[in-house]
């Protein structure tokens, strides 16, 4: 709640910002081609944030810039690694001196198509979600004045504010532009996405074809809720993981009982690159996941009803995981466009 409470407070800060009184760059900013798979519906995206080449790039150098932490020695790109998939491959998050974080970084990948930020929801949106790690104290640990402190001394990125949005560099254009890049990173070429998609009916083998139509079986219902083309309904649920959580998910923005231990369904896209697994880690391999949906998890007053023990048997669960594994995008996890000249 604390974080919650920060970031709703400079929000209204952000807002306030206004445009400042300094001559245009007489360089014209051109639209930024967003990437939209087949499948893929329209992004939503803010008027005040249209996507335009500027923006892009220099959020994409905010976002590998380590001048965000106290210290310099953390970056957006620290703790999302491209090769991941924009996740970070530890159990939970490591930051500023070493301070380990309560979470598992989760993957960037269609972050864009999300409406509400991190495994609880607790921001509203892509342009305030930088403002948590830049505060908390686990993670980046500075504040937004400080970063600003040091970066506004950068000729070449305040030529860059003033090129992307004709003011000098601010909180308003430190979130837009990061969020801007952030909405590039669209994963949807995968070998599933070749099949479904694209018409290539050999792009799957017959086991992970197998897997697909146990996937979507009234036997497992994973489709209930890892559904539509970014493998999420983008809603919070308890899984059973424990019959007491530590962290109580969601319930921390909600305040609602209810809410204890629900977590927000992830994207299976690219599940094969984001081990570990779960809101804390605590699930090192796709075999593990399994084996815990196919035993039906624990006993919680606020367990979803469809995670029940399944009895599949060896080749099923073998099955489900090729599938899983149809997932990676390739051309994503090496684009050269998500990274630094």
């Amino acid at each position: 709640m604390r974080h919650l409470i920060v970031i709703l407070s400079l929000a209204a800060l952000l807002q306030s910002c206004e445009k400042a009184s300094l001559p245009t760059w007489d360089v014209y900013d051109l639209p930024y081609e967003l990437n939209r798979p087949q499948g893929f519906p329209e992004m939503d995206i803010p008027a005040d944030n249209e996507l335009t080449v500027n923006r892009v790039a220099l959020g994409k150098i905010l976002f590998h810039d380590k001048r965000l932490s106290r210290d310099n020695s953390i970056s957006c790109a620290s703790c999302h690694l491209q090769e991941l998939a924009f996740a970070e491959g530890l159990i939970t998050s490591i930051g500023v001196d070493g301070a380990i974080g309560p979470r598992n970084s989760p993957s960037l990948a269609n972050v864009g198509y999300i409406d509400s930020l991190f495994w609880d929801g607790g921001v509203p949106t892509l342009e305030l979600q930088i403002l948590a790690p830049i505060h908390n104290a686990l993670e980046m640990d500075s504040h937004i004045q400080d970063v600003l402190d040091k970066l506004g001394a950068d000729y070449e990125i305040q030529r860059l504010s003033n090129l992307a949005y004709d003011r000098d560099l601010d909180m308003y254009v430190i979130t837009r532009a990061i969020s801007a890049f952030e909405r590039t990173l669209v994963s949807g070429n995968s070998r599933f996405d070749q099949y479904a998609y694209q018409g290539q009916e050999d792009a799957l083998t017959p086991s992970e074809l197998a897997g697909w139509e146990l996937f979507n079986s009234t036997e497992t219902q994973c489709a209930s809720c890892h559904s539509g083309f970014n493998f999420t309904n983008n809603t919070f649920q308890n899984i059973g993981l424990y019959e007491n959580y530590a962290d109580a998910g969601r319930e921390r923005v909600s305040l609602n009982p209810a809410d204890n231990g629900k977590f927000r369904v992830p994207s299976l896209r690219n599940v094969g690159l984001t081990a570990p697994y779960m809101h804390d880690g605590s699930m090192a391999t796709l075999e593990e996941v399994i084996d815990f949906f196919n035993e039906g998890g624990h006993m919680h007053a606020n367990k979803n009803e469809l995670v029940h023990p399944l009895n599949l048997d060896e080749t099923q669960k073998g099955q489900l995981i090729d599938f899983l594994e149809t997932l990676t995008d390739e051309e994503f996890i090496y684009n050269s466009e998500f990274q630094l000249d």
